[in-house]
């Protein structure tokens, strides 16, 4: 058997989410889909890091296997059949043990606030016009890599063995034109997860929370107690990182 890697981006706006699921529209759906019908084999794929309905991605990965190597041109065919909003980046021969998930090391998330109204950013970040103490935010952002449970953020009847992860970066950024970006890199995140940290910093920017308030919020360990009330449509999965040279080597073998 051959095992390869999709890289793919996405607007999620379409879609219930990354994730197959019963009775509704998802991108593995649409890609299982194309590639049966060019290979003229069912194929199943396993994603890297699942995405809620309605998020978007710059950068994520399935992985699949099949009976015999591919043509180059599977690429091309491919991106031709998948609607518009789906896009395939690289098809990439890896190792039979190679796993998209398990050997994935991070992941990087941005999430877009504007500021001013913006006809063409409305799909894209959330219109949040209100005035806000950024560098309060900052601060709480800062604070959230001194912890490593984030049962506050998770979403209910998350099916998980551990509500650990590890964040490596966790900041507020302004571009030119004064829109806002939460940026966090971490191992893992949990299900809405980083919605949550942006919903709960913004209400702290707001002055509906305090710094010690925020604190609690995370040493609780309840989910009742963060605010997820941001639309998933701001929300990009930006980038899912793997160990260095681990494409090189992964197709290195047959």
């Amino acid at each position: 058997m051959k095992r390869y890697f999709l890289e793919l981006s996405y607007m999620g706006i379409a879609y219930a989410g990354f994730q197959r699921q019963e009775n509704a529209n998802s991108v593995q759906s649409e890609i299982e889909k194309a590639l049966q019908t060019i290979l003229r084999n069912k194929v199943e794929l396993t994603g890297s890091s699942r995405t809620d309905a309605g998020v978007h991605a710059l950068q994520n990965y399935f992985h699949f296997d099949i009976n015999r190597e591919l043509d180059p041109r599977l690429l091309y065919n491919l991106n031709a059949i998948l609607p518009g909003d789906i896009s395939i980046q690289q098809l990439i021969a890896v190792r039979p043990e190679a796993h998209s998930r398990f050997d994935a090391v991070s992941r990087e998330y941005r999430y877009h606030i504007y500021r001013r109204k913006d006809p063409f950013l409305r799909d894209r970040a959330y219109y949040f016009p209100y005035q806000l103490d950024v560098e309060l935010m900052q601060q709480a952002a800062g604070i959230l890599k001194e912890y490593q449970d984030f049962t506050s953020f998770s979403k209910r009847n998350t099916q998980v063995k551990t509500f650990l992860c590890r964040l490596e970066t966790s900041e507020w950024n302004r571009d030119v034109d004064g829109n806002l970006h939460y940026y966090v890199k971490g191992n893992r995140f949990l299900r809405g997860m980083v919605r949550a940290l942006t919903a709960t910093m913004l209400k702290l920017g707001r002055g509906k929370l305090k710094l010690d308030e925020f604190r609690a919020v995370i040493e609780a360990r309840d989910c009742t107690k963060a605010d997820f009330a941001v639309p998933p449509h701001g929300l990009f999965l930006e980038k899912v990182n793997y160990p260095v040279d681990y494409f090189s080597r992964a197709g290195a073998a047959d």
